[in-house]
């Protein structure tokens, strides 16, 4: 089913489905899972040329990746069913067989299978765990950023309406599943603020002043960001009546604005501390040459003066 899109005032027609296999009865390939793909390969490249940077070795960091992705796909998968309420008619069915295929990816059911996996397989291939989440950090961000245009392909990650004549978008699947106006194209914002944290987070992974600086940073960046753009969507996956997405940006964010403020602060007071030591030690330093050189000066006559009572006697 193609869609027919106006974002922005900008007429398109989309097609979820990119080309076609021909096996079987035809294997739909759809531009979800290749932008999801271009995104992944994205922060893969980012982190390669990083990696020397923050000391890890890349092969090292090859097999930290190799684990991860698939156990980040996996707990993805597994989120998004736990809170999606629908139940699964079979077990296949979890893993998209049956010609269904997967049809329900949560992103931060991702994020906590690659941190998983990729802790485990850093303590084996001995990879220091948060240098790795710093590097990790910013690729989430690339890979979430470029991933969202996969939501705009199906056209689902969309809010309220705007009540505005010209801001948002609808389409004839927005149409049927929600009425009629413009909705937030949350799926634009995420992506919007994704990329920019991705930069933000490079550069203070460039002046890190602790190790884990940079994870901390994502979590105050992207559950910020994150919590607000929920509040805006319509197809959120909830626990009760509340939304399971918003609660754990909300939880993150503010944790990790705690922790970072924590650090900092004693990394601040490390440091004047260090530096009232280094003055004392030149004040008392400088002192004790003070007094040494007072008391030569006072010894000085007196040496001076046995010097010339020992000349005379030996005249």
């Amino acid at each position: 089913m193609k869609y027919d899109v106006s974002i922005f005032g900008i007429e398109l027609t989309l097609d979820p489905v990119a080309f076609t296999l021909p096996i079987g009865n035809g294997w739909d390939v759809y531009w979800y899972g290749i932008i999801i793909a271009i995104g992944f390969i994205c922060a893969i490249i980012y982190g390669y040329l990083r990696a020397p940077k923050l000391g890890i070795d890349v092969d090292r960091l090859l097999d930290v990746v190799l684990v991860a992705t698939p156990v980040a796909i996996l707990c993805a998968r597994a989120y998004y069913v736990i809170f999606d309420g629908q139940k699964l008619e079979s077990f296949g069915e979890f893993f998209g067989l049956g010609g269904s295929g997967i049809s329900g990816l949560a992103i931060y059911g991702g994020v906590i299978g690659a941190v998983l996996g990729g802790v485990v397989m850093a303590l084996i291939r001995k990879v220091k765990i948060f240098d790795l989440l710093d590097l990790a950090s910013v690729g989430f961000l690339i890979g979430q950023g470029i991933g969202r245009w996969g939501n705009f392909m199906n056209q689902e990650a969309y809010g309220d309406f705007t009540g505005s004549t010209w801001w948002g978008m609808t389409s004839n699947k927005i149409v049927s599943e929600y009425g009629e106006g413009l909705v937030h194209p949350c799926f634009l914002y995420e992506s919007i603020w994704c990329l920019t944290g991705a930069l933000v987070l490079h550069l203070i992974s460039k002046k890190r002043s602790f190790s884990g600086q940079v994870a901390l940073s994502y979590c105050v960046w992207y559950g910020f960001g994150r919590a607000i753009i929920e509040l805006l969507r319509t197809d959120s996956l909830m626990i009760g009546p509340f939304k399971v997405s918003f609660l754990l940006s909300a939880l993150a964010c503010i944790v990790a604005a705690v922790m970072l403020i924590i650090i900092i602060g004693k990394k601040k007071t490390t440091a004047e501390n260090q530096t009232y030591k280094a003055m004392f030690v030149d004040e008392l330093a400088f002192e004790v040459a003070a007094a040494q050189e007072a008391l030569e000066e006072e010894e000085a006559p007196e040496e001076q003066a046995a010097d010339e009572a020992e000349e005379k006697t030996e005249e």
